[in-house]
């Protein structure tokens, strides 16, 4: 494996709950490269989401250590965890997480305006993201005059307007027909094809398998971490 771009070791996250504690995440040693493409899963309460909220610097472990892209993350202070966030971290939910009065454009330049970048560099990058998932006809539209899949793809535009390195995907597919959620993965899978490192957080073992190295959690350890073959049909495979 070449020089990691996420390396944990003994990371835990410990939750207190009345007078016992939930070890959410139970020492943890784990290390990407740049440009993978993981899969992780596991059930229910298995400690997925908590491992994706802290890779994505939504939450801090209990102990041990995270480093991204050689920085170790828990020295930095709240501003500079925002600001990685922003510029190095993208975000894809299961409920899309669009602002409802704003058009897909709007939704889509947020990160930008946040960041601070003129006016005419946020058109440029946001028509440019927009183009890239196939919405530019759909750039003003309020989400809810779009389909689910619509609003994912819009989702997508905005995670990686800023052009991350890390893409975190929660069930990116989960509120979606098959026909749509084909579309969001291969979008996905294009997106790591072009160098974003891609982690995908499912509970559909047919996602799962597409991936090239699937990890699977069990009460808040992996239990396996393994290369694949992945499973990658043509678009939309079966249907009429």
């Amino acid at each position: 494996m070449s020089e990691a771009m996420i390396r944990l070791e003994g990371l835990s996250r410990i939750y207190p709950v009345g007078d016992t504690q939930v070890h959410a995440l139970d020492r943890v040693d784990l290390a990407i490269a740049p440009g993978e493409y993981i899969s992780l899963m596991g059930p229910s309460g298995s400690g997925k989401s908590t491992l994706l909220n802290m890779l994505g610097l939504l939450d801090r472990p209990t102990q041990g250590v995270y480093r991204l892209e050689g920085r170790d993350t828990q020295a930095l202070d709240e501003l500079e965890r925002a600001r990685l966030r922003r510029e190095r971290i993208g975000f894809v939910f299961q409920a899309f997480h669009l602002l409802p009065r704003l058009t897909a454009f709007d939704n889509v330049a947020l990160p930008l305006v946040l960041a601070g970048m003129a006016p005419a560099g946020r058109r440029e990058r946001a028509d440019h993201a927009l183009a890239a998932v196939g919405l530019t006809d759909r750039a003003h539209h309020r989400p809810d005059q779009l389909s689910g899949g619509q609003r994912q793809r819009v989702a997508i535009a905005r995670a990686t307007v800023m052009r991350p390195a890390l893409l975190l995907a929660d069930e990116p597919t989960g509120n979606l027909d098959s026909h749509s959620g084909a579309e969001v993965i291969e979008l996905l899978e294009g997106l790591n094809a072009s160098g974003i490192t891609l982690i995908v957080v499912t509970h559909d073992p047919d996602i799962g398998a597409r991936a090239r190295r699937r990890i699977l959690l069990h009460d808040g350890r992996i239990f396996e971490d393994a290369q694949t073959s992945p499973s990658r049909p043509p678009p939309h495979a079966g249907e009429a």
